[in-house]
Order: C-alpha cells, then structure tokens, then sequence
C-alpha cells in the first residue's frame, strides 16, 4: 500500500506521513494509484454533496467547489496558473516557455485563467446539483488523474532530474494501461451514457493538450501535468451538465 499513500501525500493536502523517502521503484508504482486517489477525492465530494443536501443552492456549489480545491490543496491549479503564463508570455519559445513556468509569481493571463476556470467548474456544479447528477463530482476526479497517469506513460519529461523524471522512469507501463482500461470500463458501468460521454471528453482533451505540450515543449513538466488535470475535471463536469 505503500505506493497508494506516495500517491495521496502527492496529490492532495490530507495529513499523510510516509516512513522515510521512497525507493524510486516505489515512485514510480504510485502512478498506478492516481486513479484510486481520484475516487476517495469523489467519494469525499459525494458526502458532502450529501450533507448539503437542501442548503441553498449556490452556497452549496461554493462548499463543495472549497472542498474540491482544498483535497488537493491547490497544487494543480498552481500548475494552470504558471502554464497559461508561460504558454502565452513564452510567445512559441520552448526554453522562454519552461523558465516562466519555473517563476512563483502569477502575472494577469494567470489570473484571468484560474477565474474562468474556477467559475465554470462553479456554474458546472450549481448545474449538476439541480439535475441531481452527483456522479459527476466521482467522475471528474478519477478521470482528472486518470489523464496524469496517462501523460507520464506516453509522454517525455522534459526536465531532466526531477520528481516527474523519477516517476516516469520507474512507472510499469503495462500495469498503467490496465489501470486506465479498468477506469474507463468502471466510469461506463457506474453511470451508463454519462459514463461514456465523460470518458470521451477525457479522451479529447487529454490528446489535444498533450499535442499542445509535445508541439511547444516536446514533452510535459510537473505544470503542465496539473494544467491537463484542471481543464479535464473543468470539461467534465460540463459535459455532464449538458448531456
């Protein structure tokens, strides 16, 4: 299980204490486990959804949108607000690109992004609760880390020596495309059509972004990663409220 609490001490803000620094091999396993991360996120969601049940509408769309940002504490959207500064200041240029992404400061493109983001995924939310389609807040997570573990089996690294090289190095590849099979089929079987929309949608974002992240930096970085996590629970969660 030690892959599993890599994976959530990584991933999210829950008090987790690992016994000493892992083994890379250990690193890379706990891709596997992104998925999994996903859906205790979702079950997290769907209880509260449940508790809220009858508080007024919008402030309980706002709850759980602060309890969706606070499970991961932030870390991906800090990953969308440096890849939309970067991606635009970088203006195509792969090295100016990657050394804006690695500035701490958020300049306006950052800021007008995590807005939009943040109030579409709101708008989404306040949709899904008056359809009564809470699935969607069990879908979205799991698909989001899905997508992460789909981009380090099937993407470069492209800053040598880091945390994501460690993990794509180490991670069993095969392992990893049975862990996103079982995803998909999962996602189907538990909620039918909106099941098979929602995975659609995952799948197309993840290829368009990803062609975007080859075409500018021939390959992903930590950023990046976060970014494609963000943008697929955002299109998701609309899908779902559309279809």
């Amino acid at each position: 299980m030690l892959p599993f609490w890599i994976a959530l001490q990584f991933l999210g803000s829950l008090p987790v204490r690992l016994p000493g620094m892992p083994a890379p091999e250990q690193m890379g396993r706990s891709l596997l486990w992104y998925p999994a991360v996903g859906l205790l996120f979702g079950c997290v969601l769907l209880a509260l959804n449940a508790v809220l049940a009858g508080a007024p509408l919008l402030l309980h769309a706002a709850l759980l949108l602060a309890a969706w940002v606070l499970l991961s504490g932030a870390l991906h959207l800090d990953g969308l607000a440096d890849s939309a500064d970067a991606w635009l200041g970088g203006f195509g240029d792969r090295a100016r690109t990657l050394e804006i992404m690695k500035d701490p400061r958020s300049g306006p493109i950052a800021v007008v992004t995590l807005v939009v983001v943040l109030l579409l995924k709101f708008c989404a939310i306040v949709a899904l609760i008056e359809a009564q389609h809470s699935l969607a807040l069990l879908l979205a997570p799991v698909l989001g880390r899905a997508a992460m573990l789909a981009l380090f089996m099937s993407t470069p690294y492209v800053r040598a020596g880091g945390l994501g090289q460690a993990l794509a190095d180490h991670l069993p590849r095969m392992a990893g495309r049975w862990v996103l099979l079982v995803v998909a089929m999962g996602c189907v079987a538990l909620a039918g059509l909106a099941g098979a929309w929602a995975v659609l949608a995952a799948v197309a974002v993840f290829v368009w972004l990803r062609a975007l992240m080859v075409r500018r930096l021939g390959g992903a970085t930590g950023d990046t990663a976060g970014a494609l996590l963000e943008l697929l629970e955002l299109v998701v969660v609309v899908v779902l409220a559309l279809v």
